[in-house]
């Protein structure tokens, strides 16, 4: 999904999050949020592959900035890890989430989130201490 899309997702989500307002609680609000953007961004990147983009140029993707991250070294090594391990590590320091909402992403123990986040930090600081 590239920036042209971002704010129409953002919208959906924001229009989703109205709609299920009622449901929401107060204490888990942030990774309620979350997961619905979440949610919605995965719905969006699997329309985006069933629909052709007829002005997009056979070279067009991928773009620099996103050749640059899949070139970062601690990236591949993250996206190395087991699955539990990858997405509490992405949540805990791209999403900047705490260990309990992570939890409540993932739908976890605050615990186990915590756990997933330790164990991915050392999974990756033994790969990168090993090359």
């Amino acid at each position: 999904m590239g920036p042209e899309r971002a704010d129409d997702v953002f919208q959906e989500t924001m229009l989703a999050a109205l709609r299920a307002w009622d449901q929401a609680n107060p204490e888990t609000l942030r990774p309620w949020l979350f997961t619905i953007a979440r949610n919605k961004a995965i719905d969006e990147d699997r329309r985006a592959v069933r629909r052709p983009d007829p002005q997009a140029e056979p070279d067009a993707w991928p773009s620099d900035e996103v050749t640059d991250r899949l070139e970062d070294p601690v990236w591949d090594e993250v996206m190395a890890l087991p699955e539990k391990q990858r997405a509490a590590v992405t949540l805990r320091f791209r999403g900047d989430l705490t260990h309990r909402e992570i939890g409540l992403v993932m739908r976890t123990s605050e615990g186990a989130a915590r756990r997933n986040v330790i164990e991915g930090l050392r999974n990756l600081r033994e790969r990168i201490n090993d090359e």
